[in-house]
Order: C-alpha cells, then sequence, then structure tokens
C-alpha cells in the first residue's frame, strides 16, 4: 500500500514538480470551494418539441430574467427590462427588429452594450476568471474580458471603457459584439444542464434537439423510455425499429426519419398502398392537427396501419423467444375471432373496429408475409448504416445513464417499482433477480452491451432488452402493467385502453417510502431529494409537482404539445442555484416570432421549493467533494516533498 501510494505521489508530481506549484493549486482550489455554487437547470419529456426547447434553453427558465432583475432592479423599467431579456435570447432577430424602428443606432448601440456588460459581470461573478474566460467567444475573448474585468488602477475607468466601446461602434463590430455577449450570457447563467428523458417521439423536432444538446458546455441525461426505444432501433432492433416508425406515423412526424435521418421509407410506404389501398385505415387517424395534402393524409394512414399490423407480430415473435419477460398476455393476435370479428381480452369478449388483416396468417399470426420480412430486413439495414442517428445514440451512451446521484439529488426518469405494500419489487432479468438500484444497474448494463459487447449472444440480449425497457411491466421507465396499443387502435371498450400504474406513484406522498427510496441509492436526510419525469402533473386538476413535503419533484407538466390539454400548462423545470431550488412553471410555446416581436416568454411564475439558510458553495456540491480529495492528495506530495521522500524537479513541467 505503501508503494503504491508512493507511485501515486510520484505521477501527480509529474503535473506538480516543485512545491511552490503545488502550493500555488491547493491555493487555486480552496479559492474555487469558497465560491457560490453553479446554476442547474433540469429539464425534461421534452418530447421533440425543439422551439419550445431551444427557448427555455435560452432563457434559463427564467435565470436570464432573474438576472436581469438583480442587476437592474428599479433603475430599469418593466417593459426595457422585457425587451433586455428578449435581445439576450434572440439578438440577431431581436437587434433587427429594434433597429429598423431606432433613428439613433449609435446610442442604442452604447446603451445595450453597458447594460449587457452589466448583466455578463453579474453572471460571470460565481466564476474563476478562468472558467470565464474559457466560456468567451474567441474573436472578442480581449476585449469582453477587459469590459467585464474591474481596473483598479485605472484612474478614469469611466474614460477607458467608453473608448472601448467607441471604438467597437467605430469599426462596425457592435452587432456582432451584442450577439457575442448575449450568447455569452445564455452561457454563463446556466453551470450544468440535467435532461431526464424523453427527448424523443411525438414533436416534430428531436433530432434538432440531439444537435443543440451535443453543443452544449456541460450536461448529463437520464435516459427516458422513449429515448431507449430509439437507442434499440439504432442498435437494430425490430420491435423497436416498429415501435419508432408507428409513433412517427401517428403524431405526423414521418419527416423525422426520411429529412431528419435519411432513412428509407419508400418500401414501406408502397408496401402500404399496395396492401391497404382500398381500406379506410379509420383506425389509424393522426393524433393533432397537420397540415398535409389528401394525398399525404391517406397515405400516412395506410403506412401507420402496415407497420403497427409489423409491430404486433414482431413483439409477438419476442414474447414467445423470451417467456421471462412474463408478456405472454400480450400475444394478442391470436386471440381475434376473424369469423365474427370479436377477441377475448381477461376473460371478456369485445367486438373489434377493423377487421381487415389481409398479412395475417390466422394459423400463424405472428409470422410476417414475405413483403413484410423483406421491409424489415430493409429498415433494419436502414437505422443500423444511418450515420448521423448512430452519432446521436452514441452522444445518449456517452452523456446519459438511468439514474443519476448529483448534489445529493437523485434523477431519473420513470419509477423504482414497488410491490403494493411499498417494497422493492424483484424482478428477473435474464434468470437472476433484480430490484431497486441493482435493477436500474443491471439494465444499464445491458443497454450498453446492446451497443458494445463483443459476445453476439450478449449484444442481442442488450437490444431484446431495451425493447422490453419501453413497455415492460417492471421496467423502471414505464411502470405500468401494460401497454395498450393494440386496445387503443381496435376496441371501442375504454375499460380496455387502461393502463394501470405502478404503485410508485400513488406511494409518493408517503415519507417512508420516499426515504427508503432515497437510501436504496445512498442518500438521505434534509438535502436529498427526487427529481422525476414521466408522467404529466396535470395542475389544471389541481396536481402538485411537489410532493412529500418537498422531498419528490415531478417536473414533467407537458412540454409536448399533445398532452397540454389534459396538463393545463406547457411543463415545469427546476433550477437549483446557491440559495436554493425553484420550480418554474411555463405557459404553452406560441412561435419563435411571437417571443420575439411580442416579447413574450413561456416561462410564467417561480415556484420557491427549498431556500437554503446560507448560499450554497461550491465546497458543498459534489464538485467540491472532488476538489477537496484533490486538495488532500497535493498536501501529501507537499509533505513528501518537504520529507526528502520526491524531490522537486525544477525546469519540468
Amino acid at each position: 500500500m505503501a508503494d503504491l501510494q508512493t507511485r501515486y505521489l510520484e505521477r501527480l508530481a509529474e503535473l506538480y514538480p516543485t512545491i511552490a506549484a503545488a502550493s500555488t493549486e491547493v491555493i487555486n482550489l480552496e479559492a474555487i470551494l469558497n465560491l457560490p455554487k453553479g446554476t442547474e437547470h433540469f429539464l425534461t419529456d421534452i418530447h421533440g418539441e425543439a422551439e419550445a426547447f431551444s427557448h427555455v434553453l435560452k432563457n434559463g427558465s427564467g435565470a436570464v430574467r432573474r438576472k436581469v432583475n438583480d442587476v437592474f432592479g428599479n433603475t430599469l423599467c418593466r417593459e426595457d427590462k422585457r425587451s433586455l431579456a428578449t435581445l439576450i435570447y434572440y439578438p440577431r432577430e431581436k437587434m433587427a427588429q429594434i433597429l429598423e424602428h431606432t433613428a439613433n443606432k449609435e446610442d442604442w448601440y452604447k446603451i445595450t452594450l453597458y447594460r449587457l456588460i452589466e448583466v455578463s459581470k453579474r453572471s460571470g461573478s460565481k466564476y474563476t476568471r478562468s472558467k470565464v474566460r474559457k466560456a468567451l467567444p474567441p474573436e472578442f475573448a480581449y476585449v469582453i474580458e477587459e469590459l467585464m474585468t474591474e481596473k483598479a488602477d485605472i484612474r478614469d475607468k469611466e474614460s477607458y471603457y467608453n473608448a472601448i466601446i467607441a471604438t467597437i461602434i467605430r469599426v462596425g463590430r457592435a452587432e456582432e459584439f451584442i450577439r457575442a455577449l448575449c450568447e455569452l450570457i445564455q452561457r454563463l447563467v446556466v453551470d450544468h444542464l440535467h435532461i431526464l428523458g424523453d427527448i424523443y417521439d411525438r414533436g416534430p423536432g428531436p433530432h434538432l434537439i440531439m444537435d443543440k444538446l451535443m453543443q452544449y458546455h456541460s450536461l448529463d441525461i437520464q435516459w427516458g423510455n422513449h429515448d431507449v426505444l430509439w437507442m434499440g432501433a439504432a442498435a437494430g432492433q425490430r420491435g423497436c425499429i416498429a415501435n419508432v416508425i408507428r409513433i412517427c406515423a401517428r403524431y405526423g412526424n414521418l419527416d423525422i426519419l426520411e429529412d431528419g435521418y435519411g432513412i428509407n421509407l419508400l418500401p414501406l410506404a408502397t408496401f402500404a398502398l399496395e396492401t391497404y389501398g382500398d381500406d379506410p385505415c379509420s383506425c389509424f387517424a393522426l393524433k393533432g392537427s397537420h397540415p398535409c395534402s389528401p394525398g399525404e393524409k391517406e397515405l400516412n394512414l395506410r403506412m401507420h396501419k402496415a407497420i403497427s399490423i409489423i409491430q404486433f407480430k414482431v413483439e409477438g415473435q419476442l414474447i414467445k423467444e423470451y417467456p421471462e419477460f412474463g408478456l405472454e398476455r400480450r400475444l394478442l393476435l391470436h386471440r381475434i375471432n376473424y369469423e365474427n370479428g370479436t377477441i377475448v381480452l381477461d376473460g371478456r369478449c369485445l367486438p373489434m373496429k377493423d377487421m381487415h388483416f389481409p398479412t395475417v396468417d390466422h394459423a400463424d399470426p405472428y409470422r410476417l408475409s414475405p413483403e413484410e420480412e423483406t421491409i424489415m430486413e430493409r429498415l433494419e439495414k436502414a437505422f443500423l448504416n444511418c450515420e448521423k442517428l448512430q452519432q446521436h445514440m452514441r452522444f445518449l451512451l456517452a452523456k446519459g445513464s438511468l439514474y443519476k446521484v448529483y448534489n445529493q439529488n437523485l434523477l431519473y426518469h420513470g419509477c423504482v417499482p414497488l410491490c403494493e405494500d411499498g417494497s422493492l419489487k424483484e424482478t428477473s432479468v435474464y434468470g437472476k433477480c433484480y430490484k431497486g438500484r441493482g435493477l436500474y444497474d443491471v439494465l444499464e448494463s445491458y443497454i450498453r452491451r446492446g451497443f458494445m459487447a463483443e459476445d453476439e449472444t450478449e449484444r442481442k440480449r442488450g437490444r431484446d432488452i431495451m425493447w422490453y425497457i419501453w413497455l415492460g411491466e417492471n421496467s423502471p421507465l414505464f411502470g405500468k402493467d401494460k401497454m395498450a396499443t393494440f386496445e387503443r387502435y381496435f376496441l371501442e371498450d375504454e375499460e380496455s385502453h387502461k393502463e394501470k400504474k405502478n404503485p410508485y406513484y400513488r406511494m409518493l406522498e408517503n415519507e417512508k417510502t420516499v426515504d427508503m427510496i432515497l437510501g436504496e441509492f445512498g442518500l438521505g436526510g434534509e438535502e436529498s431529494h427526487i427529481i422525476n419525469g414521466h408522467v404529466p402533473v396535470k395542475s389544471k386538476n389541481g396536481e402538485n409537482p411537489v410532493k412529500c413535503g418537498g422531498k419528490v419533484l415531478v417536473i414533467d407538466g407537458g412540454f409536448s404539445r399533445a398532452y397540454q390539454k389534459e396538463t393545463g400548462i406547457a411543463g415545469y423545470t427546476l433550477i437549483y442555484n446557491s440559495y436554493g431550488l425553484i420550480l418554474a412553471a411555463h405557459e404553452p410555446f406560441e412561435s419563435r416570432a411571437a417571443a420575439i416581436e411580442q416579447e413574450s416568454d413561456i416561462y410564467s411564475e417561480d415556484i420557491i421549493v427549498k431556500r437554503t439558510a446560507s448560499r450554497k458553495l461550491v465546497g458543498d456540491t459534489d464538485t467540491g467533494q472532488q476538489l477537496k480529495e484533490k486538495i488532500a492528495d497535493l498536501e501529501q506530495l507537499l509533505k513528501a516533498y518537504r520529507d526528502g521522500r520526491i524531490a522537486e524537479r525544477f525546469g519540468r513541467r
């Protein structure tokens, strides 16, 4: 052990070769520990709503507006502060709109630059100068640093700053400089972003969201069931592929696949027209309103039905292959009475709304027809060979996980499966039983194997477990007794549509249960919280996102337009800054144009969940703990230098 410690200190000495270097680093790290903690921003269940997501990212769920208020207080009127905030969100578009109606542009540039510099100073005040410097746009880094940094040795500071700003305007760089400052403020107001799942499905722009996330400075992602579905599709899992295409068809978003990812759906379209050309496909109407021609609508209906039937067949094959998944009761095609148009479900004989199944072999209903098999083979290759999709999935793997413990908060998308009595529910995964954190860990390991495993058996198991995670009763990302897709399409009976939730959702107000879950993940005490997505909070029915006295925060309130009629709002997001936890409720996002022209902001109100007794510092965070450990190591190195066990290395670094 002593030799191991010595070898470690020798490696550390390569980075800090002298007493002076090691001492300086200790001083620097101690200083960082006493800075205010950075602001964390929590978003969940974005569901492809790229414009609304982009706006919330720009405004930091009200963090930008709060910063503007902090800086200017009562010295600016409400309209000027709102206009300045909108300029920070959309500098290019808002500036063009303002300048079109401004007689003296030079005065506007001066006033705006001064205001933005003040907001930049306040936004960067909780960071080290080194960290701010790394965030500066390279083109203007030196000048912005000069303007943001106090120059105590300059007698006439105002004259000094005026000269810089006058030069910026004179050389014609004011507009570019304003854009750079606005983007810097957006970058500084949020230190770290948490995405609690479901980037994909329903909305039209998940690929655009992924592009934006890949450029973000600091984030982590907790996968949602819709994300894992797309991951499974990208890994070539047929059940996942069929579900992805069906959901895109259902919400009128097939162009995500065709235009966003370049996946060829022509073979499916041709097959759908040939097979269901005379079928009204009335059970497969689009969700929501979509501006499309009658011909496009007819094609979408037929493609929707074609891929749905393929999905039920492919899933039937998977259910038979994996009896341990416990999904036998979801084998439905063989329960249909094709003569009298009924199906027997849970002991009840129910009438079917649609009985046109030209590709279903009554003797072997789960076998794909030769044409369907060819389509699936081509789709499988298309998903596996789509470079952009694979790039997005690699990013999800690199930045994502099924859960995360971060600064005393437990983050996950769905639920921790529980029994009726509130105890952790045991689930079998490929012959071994797991529960609680162990279940999360093994499922995550199999997801990664689905992409990375060299052994083909393990790789296949990883691919197929992603399909199970999407719809399995004991999946922590689903948490219902069934996914009633078939029933919603084919049966009028609303009782059959019901999906019973796991007891977890009824027990979120039970403090004993919540404390047990936190303890399972190594957390506890007043500073610990569960931050949860997945199930929309129906605010219009009086449902509260803050549960169990503030220990649980359910922050999905309906980013997706498809949910907003149910929820009454457009989602909750969460801010955790050095003063505490702030829940932000959002109004529906009209459009980017309305946000710019009308200066409308979907951020509507703050709910203070918890205010800290004293301001949180970096030293109180996980990063602070890592820095303290590094300080302890450096102090051991200093002791080794002074004891003569390790020699200083002058002239080497």
